[in-house]
């Protein structure tokens, strides 16, 4: 039997971060939480993830931010980061891929989209970028 897949949540939104972990662990995830950039990065040496889900909006540094630090770093650069946001603007999906992100979804989430995606990446971590926030309304793009 495989380990579960690793993920680490990290959104400032308590509420956010236990309903995902919920969702995650009942699609067979072990769940890791952190409440912003700084946390992450303090514990990634020690419990380090198979994929980070990172919201855009955040206190301290932003997602896009954190992102591209996280891929400037050579110790942590090949784990998978994908955006969960309430941002959808071809813009902001836009920013979230060129910061070095796998994928980008949008809330409100379709979360056995998310863990099939997350698999997807565990198990093929070079798997090129989709667009999941291409599924918001026409308005929006």
């Amino acid at each position: 039997m495989q380990p579960q897949p690793k993920v680490t949540i990290v959104d400032d939104d308590r509420e956010t971060r236990e309903m995902l972990t919920l969702a995650l662990e009942i699609e067979g995830f072990s769940v890791t939480e952190a409440a912003n950039g700084l946390r992450l990065i303090s514990t990634l040496h020690v419990d380090r993830p198979d994929v980070i889900l990172l919201d855009v909006m955040m206190s301290w540094i932003d997602g896009f931010e954190l992102c591209r630090a996280i891929k400037q770093n050579e110790e942590f650069r090949d784990i998978p980061v994908v955006f969960v946001s309430a941002r959808k603007s071809v813009e902001d999906v836009d920013r979230g891929i060129e910061a070095g992100a796998a994928d980008y979804f949008t809330k409100p989430l379709d979360v056995e989209k998310l863990a099939a995606r997350l698999y997807e990446l565990v198990r093929a971590p070079e798997a090129s970028p989709t667009m999941h926030a291409m599924e918001a309304p026409a308005a929006t793009r």
